[in-house]
């Protein structure tokens, strides 16, 4: 069972929440709102759950803890009143002493008011208590850690870490159930941004990286890190296109938003044709028609010998006109594929230009089914050239999108420069990127229509289709 935090965003990071019973340690420098969100974690657990809490602080005094409270529009006195809340200023040695002792004044606290969850703030000043009893502060915190195990309670323990030496994981992190670590970094010269980072917790899965958050006139509010401002008008739709690969279809929230363009950004050493080629069997699969431009790289027998891994015969799709090629260069194919390869190696840009406003534009119209188009843009780089692609590539895809056609476009942005990567990206609503680093591959999801960004993948070969897996 998982513990809402009362922090939205946070409770996205932690897949639901605090698992039950957890002991988390919430770390962060003097004024990075560590007080702030262990009081929001009480004040919203009793508000919006029902579950009563305490918090124990060793260096404030109740009264100004419920003095800054107020800013946030907390009444904590009225939970005090109500029986759902206690905030008690003590010492650390006499809370070690009443948590240790039989009905101790810890125990009744906890019994008085079926406390469910508490926040300490700090767990730092433990380490100042007297070692008379050999008590050194790993046993002390584990001594705390199996007491409000013992009760059933959802724990923070607030921690300063301006003295961490980084070099080294503090011992709090091996006894904890889970880490939050809140810190204050430099932004753009002139600010400073406040991040979230959630480096461990048991029992649940959790959101990797560091979340920006903001302490509003509300409490604390959080942003995930890799999310973006959403196309609505895109990531609204319903209709998603399965991409064959289960994982990325899962990070692009169902498979590619139907009508959509969608850029594939891939290095020199990038092994790139099983994406394709998952992608196109899906796509005849589900009875789209597919319009394909060849890249130098590939020749129609090898795409043909690539489809046949995948169990289609693209043999009978070109004879059913449900499978068309543009060819840039003068290369065979097969014998019966005469109408289905459009061969434009020989025409100008002009020339060019007006074959795809009439021959392609027509055929999309004149055939009243769904079509997924992919083409290699590194080709139209180097056939027709830079100025050409930034000329015509959004008028494409404006194209595209007006008659619902989903494309995916391969593209190097390292090879065609930082000006026409940029162009590229903007205009597309989605992009893939792949590339190889040392003995391995990665896949990431750098941008989606519904905002969302995704960690970077491994890419895995297998035996079976689609012969590539995330990890």
């Amino acid at each position: 069972m998982k513990v809402s935090t009362g922090i939205r965003g946070l409770d996205k990071v932690l897949d639901g929440g605090i698992p039950q019973g957890s002991a988390v340690v919430l770390e962060g420098a003097p004024g990075t709102g560590k007080t702030t969100l262990g009081m929001q974690f009480l004040y919203k657990g009793i508000v919006d759950h029902n579950e009563p809490g305490i918090f124990f602080t060793f260096e404030e005094f109740p009264d100004q803890i419920y003095e800054d409270m107020k800013s946030y529009g907390w009444d904590l006195k009225d939970l005090e009143r109500k029986n759902m809340l206690r905030v008690i200023g003590i010492s650390p040695d006499i809370l070690l002493e009443q948590m240790v002792a039989n009905d101790g004044l810890f125990e009744q606290l906890v019994r008085e008011i079926d406390g469910k969850r508490i926040v300490i703030d700090s767990i730092s000043l433990f380490e100042y208590l007297s070692n008379e009893a050999g008590e050194k502060g790993r046993s002390i915190l584990y001594t705390v850690r199996n007491i409000v195990r013992k009760f059933g309670l959802t724990s923070l323990f607030i921690q300063e870490d301006d003295n961490l030496d980084k070099s080294k994981i503090p011992f709090e992190h091996f006894i904890a159930d889970g880490v939050i670590r809140l810190s204050l970094k430099e932004h753009m010269n002139i600010y400073r941004k406040r991040t979230l980072e959630v480096t461990k917790m048991r029992g649940t899965k959790i959101k990797e990286g560091e979340h920006i958050y903001q302490i509003t006139d509300s409490g604390i509010y959080l942003l995930l890190a890799s999310q973006i401002v959403t196309d609505k008008y895109i990531s609204d739709n319903n209709e998603k296109i399965k991409t064959g690969i289960p994982k990325l279809d899962s990070l692009l929230g169902g498979g590619m938003a139907k009508g959509a363009v969608y850029m594939l950004d891939t290095n020199s050493k990038a092994n790139y044709r099983h994406i394709v080629g998952a992608i196109y069997a899906e796509r005849v699969k589900a009875g789209n028609r597919i319009l394909s431009l060849l890249s130098s790289t590939q020749t129609i027998t090898e795409l043909k010998a690539l489809m046949d891994l995948y169990g289609i015969n693209i043999d009978q799709l070109a004879k059913e006109k449900r499978f068309y090629f543009i060819e840039h260069y003068n290369r065979p194919f097969p014998a019966g594929w005469e109408g289905s390869v459009f061969q434009v190696q020989d025409m100008k840009n002009e020339e060019y230009d007006l074959f795809l406003r009439e021959k392609c534009t027509s055929l999309i119209k004149d055939n009243h089914e769904d079509w997924f188009a992919y083409y290699d843009l590194s080709t139209i780089f180097n056939e027709r050239g830079a100025e050409y692609v930034l000329r015509s590539f959004a008028k494409e895809t404006a194209f595209a999108r007006s008659v619902g056609m989903t494309v995916l476009v391969l593209c190097n942005f390292k090879e065609v420069g930082v000006q026409a990567a940029s162009f590229l990206e903007r205009t597309s609503n989605g992009v893939f990127k792949t590339w190889v680093d040392g003995s391995y591959q990665y896949m990431q999801v750098t941008k989606s229509p519904d905002g969302q960004i995704s960690k970077p993948y491994l890419l895995e070969s297998i035996d079976q289709k689609p012969y590539i897996r995330l990890v």
